[in-house]
């Protein structure tokens, strides 16, 4: 059933034509009706189905502008970088206790970092935080020795670009109290970060197919590309 607060909001919306993200911003935001402060969102289709094998992108994009949601954060390391993990103002910050907290499903966290030499202990534990999009990879930046790096990046607006095996992506670019300028670098910064993207994959055509955006109880604006990549 759809509430009444769904039903006011625009109908047919897939009909519009595609749109610069510079004139759907007020729309998008005036289809906020909720109480809280909603999420601004991107949704993409790529060309994931190749001949020779699908493309799983999977990479991380700093947003200039922040997310405007809190990250809880643990490090797991060794004790001469505890004291750096600490100061970079990490929630949970550990050795081989929390490598323990993990494996019995002490999972309070959205982002686990970690240092080389402690990766092998948290490599076992694939079935625990793989599932969950949690494993520590040195392509995310999540395996290093720059702890105080990780875990600031982490906190300030970094965000994971990954496709799921229908060649869908989608994630958040801020929220509706944000101004219109701090959503486009945000959207600038995702649309650079899948451009070079590209150019590490052997793609036949386009990557993009298609790109929404939405609000996170709103309906869905197609979004035009100034150019095509």
């Amino acid at each position: 059933m759809r509430s009444k607060r769904y039903k006011k909001l625009p109908d047919n919306t897939k009909n519009l034509q595609y749109d610069k993200i510079e004139n759907l911003l007020n729309i998008v935001k005036s289809n906020c009706t909720t109480k809280f402060d909603e999420s601004i969102e991107l949704s993409f289709r790529i060309n994931n189905k190749q001949k020779k094998n699908e493309i799983n992108l999977r990479t991380v994009v700093n947003l200039p502008g922040g997310t405007g949601k809190s990250v809880n954060v643990a490090v797991v390391c060794e004790d001469d970088k505890i004291n750096e993990a600490k100061d970079a103002k990490a929630d949970l910050v550990g050795g081989d206790d929390l490598v323990e907290k993990i494996k019995n499903g002490d999972l309070n966290f959205e982002k686990l970092i970690c240092t080389p030499s402690m990766m092998i202990k948290l490599s076992k534990l694939g079935k625990i935080l793989g599932p969950k999009g949690l494993m520590p990879n040195p392509k995310l930046g999540t395996v290093t020795n720059d702890i105080s790096k990780a875990v600031h990046e982490s906190k300030a607006g970094q965000v994971e670009i990954r496709n799921d095996k229908d060649g869908n992506i989608g994630l958040s670019i801020g929220k509706k109290s944000f101004g219109d300028d701090k959503l486009i670098k945000n959207y600038n910064a995702v649309i650079e970060a899948l451009e070079k993207e590209k150019s590490n994959l052997t793609v036949k055509g386009d990557l993009v197919k298609q790109i929404f955006i939405t609000s996170s109880m709103g309906v869905s604006y197609k979004l035009k590309l100034d150019k095509s990549f």
